[in-house]
């Protein structure tokens, strides 16, 4: 019996095929990445001059390692803290501020220019009540702009923002922009964190 030649493969288009594959899993796969909070630095200043804030314009809170709130040196609830931070910064204890609809205490903020909210936490704070903190505070400040741009422009101040973002938005973007960045000097998002 005569011994059989086994076949010979091509494997001249192997490498295409492999070529072609990685590519198509290369295009396809997407890559998740990581979303933090979203925050803008303040430029630097050339500024040597100190700064002097009164106290009555800081408004502390402090979150300790057990994910309890001290507010002003006062134990407070999570869900009662975008309220006290709205009487804060809308408060207007100086005078100076003419569309400020807060009680005009001259022992709390003056102006919510001055107003600057300060976040102390542990480090044993557990990162959900650390962002849901940073969402009460940060949610006061849209609150407040919110009002101003209704009280302004008839919109309120996050649909105001949607529209400068839609590509397809028919109106006037600059003019759109400019009103977005008066509310944002009338009531500045002033949150500073401690170490």
């Amino acid at each position: 019996m005569a011994k059989r030649a086994a076949p010979e493969v091509n494997a001249g288009s192997m490498a295409d095929i492999a070529f072609l594959l990685l590519i198509f899993f290369l295009v396809t796969t997407t890559i998740e990445t990581d979303s933090g909070i979203n925050r803008k630095l303040p430029p630097i200043e050339d500024n040597n001059e100190n700064v002097v804030i009164k106290q009555k314009n800081i408004f502390t809170v402090l979150l300790n390692g057990r994910d309890q709130l001290l507010v002003e040196d006062e134990p407070m609830e999570l869900k009662n803290l975008r309220k006290a931070a709205i009487e804060f910064l809308d408060n207007g204890g100086d005078g100076t501020c003419t569309y400020c609809k807060g009680k005009k205490d001259p022992t709390s903020s003056d102006n919510p220019d001055k107003a600057i909210i300060s976040l102390k936490n542990d480090r044993e704070t557990s990162y959900k009540m650390y962002i849901a903190v940073q969402n009460e505070l940060v949610a006061a400040y849209n609150v407040l702009r919110d009002a101003r741009a209704q009280s302004l422009y008839g919109k309120s101040f996050s649909e105001m923002e949607a529209n400068l973002n839609d590509v397809n938005w028919p109106g006037n973007k600059t003019k759109l922009k400019e009103q977005l960045e008066k509310i944002k000097v009338e009531y500045p998002q002033k949150l500073s964190e401690v170490q």
